[in-house]
């Protein structure tokens, strides 16, 4: 199990409204002081302004602090995918996150499943995953279906039940059902809140343990089969697909977090969530995982 965070627990520090933006590089450096494994480049256009010696140079820069490189990105496009399986494998990224876009399903999970299958050379000859995320645009049981329609171990999902609550789907049932298909997970907790006036709620982030995310819960689903995805194997046994499949999904931490009135004030919470969140995963490997 290892555990690191993405782009999303550094958001207010790549803002405009910071007055020094962090940049990648700093970015894998954050990583490496908060003693994380992995580093998750996740919806950060700035990656694809970079060349072949940038690239190589992230790389280089991950691999001296000793941080697993993952990527992110959204749509299932063909093009697309290919442009970022190609920066992942410049990056040494094993784990390319996306999303399907709602055009995307509209003609159903067959045409998306075969969209995706236009990728699943590249994947198999890099022996890269990807992992398709939940949220409210696509039902999970309709991204599950294209899934299993895709049938390949090396595209499974990327677990986010905080963002299926939208589309009132019930986050434990998220969990489970996407439990043994998982080969990437978002951890940020969630609430409810009254508006002012109490006319309605607002749904955003929580400090993880004060929101409505049963950590243990997720884990305990996710990390107890800990087993490849369900349907066809590959017979490779080097670095490739099977070798793939085998892997544990990296536990990833992510934010929701309002901004908080102040610039000061809001990358103090940001990082005071990062650290909490850290050191619970920490602390249920140490107790769950042998």
């Amino acid at each position: 199990m290892k555990i690191g965070i993405g782009t999303y627990a550094l958001f207010w520090e790549f803002q405009n409204t910071h007055r020094d933006p962090l940049s990648i590089p700093g970015m894998i450096d954050r990583a490496a002081r908060l003693g994380c494994d992995v580093f998750q480049i996740c919806d950060d256009p700035r990656i694809e302004a970079e060349d072949p010696a940038g690239l190589r140079a992230l790389r280089e820069r991950a691999e001296i602090l000793g941080i697993e490189l993952e990527l992110g990105t959204r749509t299932i496009g063909r093009e697309h995918l290919a442009r970022y399986v190609d920066i992942a494998e410049a990056l040494g990224a094993r784990t390319l996150r996306s999303m399907i876009q709602a055009p995307e399903i509209a003609g159903g999970a067959a045409t998306a499943a075969d969209e995706l299958r236009a990728t699943l050379p590249r994947l198999e000859a890099s022996g890269i995953a990807l992992a398709l995320e939940t949220y409210e645009q696509v039902p999970t049981a309709t991204l599950l279906a294209v899934i299993e329609q895709v049938d390949s171990p090396l595209v499974g999902i990327c677990l986010d039940p905080a963002n299926c609550v939208s589309a009132l789907e019930h986050p434990k049932q998220v969990v489970e059902s996407c439990a043994a298909h998982t080969v990437n997970l978002h951890v940020k907790d969630f609430a409810f809140a009254r508006q002012e006036g109490w006319v309605g709620f607002t749904y955003s982030g929580a400090p993880l343990g004060d929101g409505l995310l049963d950590l243990d819960h997720e884990l305990s689903a996710v990390y107890s089969g800990a087993a490849p995805l369900s349907g066809k194997r590959s017979a490779r046994t080097d670095d490739g697909p099977a070798h793939a499949a085998r892997r544990s999904p990296s536990a990833i931490v992510e934010h929701w977090l309002p901004w908080q009135g102040d610039l000061e004030t809001t990358l103090a919470t940001e990082r005071e969530w990062t650290d909490r969140t850290l050191a619970a995963l920490r602390e249920w490997r140490d107790t769950h995982v042998t």
